[in-house]
């Protein structure tokens, strides 16, 4: 990989760095839920102090996000081998590598800053396309039309770590951009909930960066009113996941059962 040697990240693009921390911990632990070997790669590049980015809670979401979404994924990709798939705000994320068919095609999508980061870490790969762009204009989607087009492909969006810096009012923006100019797909969407917005300050990583929660659901059908002929198919609480793992995980689940992030598949 190319060394990094300096990051000039907006404030919630600096959110990119817990996940890739984590999820390079967690693959040189002993027994390791997620393997991402870019991921080591890109910490040891970093020129930050990844540790405040690693704590228990924010690494058990962000494994259980993962394992849950990785999972969907490659179900999708097993009924659509020729799927396009458009990760949006993808930070530094290399789900690629994990779901890849050597069959679909896929856009990782994120801001300026993000992407000139990401550009230094990731090597140009076939069917992988990197953009810079703001998911809530237009710029981007008729390079993935073009392709969905060509390949007569499904389309499956991600939105991981992304809506609760948006306002609801961003996200209806982002949903009806989708719906608009897509006549069916699939978006995976990751829900927080309202008092974690209210109490953001007590949050064990993100309260380390200035990034700030705009938004939150008490349920994904929330969305729905947001743009007509969306509806939510199905939604689970990443404490499906956690509470395997560890028994404080499993005291947060049962203790704290509506705290936690959740996954909505959203279809049209």
């Amino acid at each position: 990989m190319k060394n990094i040697i300096t990051l000039k990240l907006g404030d919630v693009e600096t959110t990119a760095l817990i996940p890739v921390a984590i999820k390079a911990n967690e693959t040189l632990s002993k027994n390791p839920r997620v393997k991402d070997p870019m991921a080591v790669e890109i910490v040891k590049h970093l020129n930050v102090d990844t540790r405040q980015f690693d704590k228990f809670l924010s690494r058990e979401g962000v494994i259980a996000r993962t394992v849950m979404l990785d999972r969907t994924v490659r179900e999708f990709v097993a009924a659509n081998p020729d799927a396009v798939i458009v990760n949006l705000g993808a930070g530094f994320d290399n789900r690629f590598e994990r779901v890849d068919n050597g069959r679909i095609t896929w856009f990782d999508i994120d801001l300026p800053d993000l992407i000139a980061a990401r550009r230094k870490a990731f090597p140009e790969r076939e069917r992988v396309t990197m953009v810079a762009a703001n998911i809530l204009e237009n710029s981007w989607i008729g390079l993935v039309k073009n392709a969905a087009s060509a390949k007569s492909a499904p389309l499956m969006f991600i939105a991981e770590g992304l809506f609760m810096y948006l306002t609801m009012e961003e996200i209806g923006t982002l949903l009806n951009l989708l719906k608009n100019n897509f006549e069916h797909g699939i978006l995976m969407a990751e829900q927080n909930c309202p008092m974690m917005v209210k109490k953001q300050k007590y949050h064990d990583t993100v309260s380390k960066t200035n990034a700030v929660f705009k938004s939150g659901t008490n349920s994904a059908r929330e969305l729905e009113p947001l743009c007509p002929g969306i509806r939510v198919a199905e939604e689970h609480s990443f404490n499906e996941e956690m509470r395997k793992h560890s028994l404080r995980a499993k005291l947060f689940a049962l203790l704290l059962p509506n705290i936690n992030d959740r996954w909505a598949t959203l279809v049209w």
